[in-house]
């Protein structure tokens, strides 16, 4: 027997949030333990609900789409996020995949498209509706995802020469994110050591202005 996949949708259109619930509702695997209107909402729930994908809205008042993956992932690094947006320029996919969502749906799609996506997601595979699929930068084509706000704000700590606890005291999170946000960036850019990381943050103007050297 197929496991049921439990959905949380996260949109701040009442219609829009119901409708996607309605048609999810028609699977047999699928059960929709929440629908939310705001990132707020799915940040302070998502551990009692413990959905196992959360479908994401991009464009919401307060805080966006793009906030709330970071969080949700600061939190729960193995949340698996869909995005589902109107949007299918370039610049929103490829930030929605950089910030750590796992796929990229456009709202016009099939429903049967949108069921697809969940069930990849919920494998841990990475989904893009057709439509998103040719907005792609080369570097996220080859796997190679840019940094997050976040983790740009860590890497420049970290070069700075801050321990793990400075910034987990600076940024109010735990040291423990801190060291999971380390590790991803060291993944992401292939360095193993601080100095490299310091290097990477020279070269590439995260210093600029700060009066660092090596």
């Amino acid at each position: 027997m197929t496991a049921t996949i439990r959905i949380a949708i996260v949109d701040d259109h009442p219609m829009v949030a119901e409708g996607i619930e309605a048609i999810l509702e028609s699977y047999d695997d699928i059960e929709v333990v929440a629908t939310l209107s705001s990132g707020q909402d799915i940040i302070d729930k998502a551990p009692a609900l413990d959905p196992d994908v959360i479908l994401l809205d991009l464009n919401m008042p307060g805080l966006g789409g793009l906030s709330t993956t970071e969080i949700l992932l600061e939190r729960r690094p193995d949340t698996r996020i869909l995005i589902l947006s109107m949007h299918d320029s370039p610049e929103y996919i490829n930030s929605a995949l950089g910030h750590g969502a796992m796929g990229y749906v456009l709202k016009d799609v099939p429903t049967d498209e949108i069921k697809r996506a969940i069930e990849a997601v919920s494998r841990g595979e990475r989904y893009l509706c057709t439509g998103a699929k040719g907005s792609l930068t080369p570097d996220i084509r080859d796997g190679r995802v840019q940094l997050t706000n976040r983790e740009q704000t860590i890497l420049l700590q970290l070069a700075l020469g801050k321990s793990n606890k400075a910034v987990a005291q600076s940024l109010e999170i735990s040291v423990r994110t801190v060291e999971t946000h380390r590790k991803n960036i060291k993944r992401k850019l292939g360095i193993s050591s601080t100095a490299g990381l310091t290097r990477y943050a020279m070269e590439h103007g995260v210093l600029q202005g700060t009066g660092v050297s090596l």
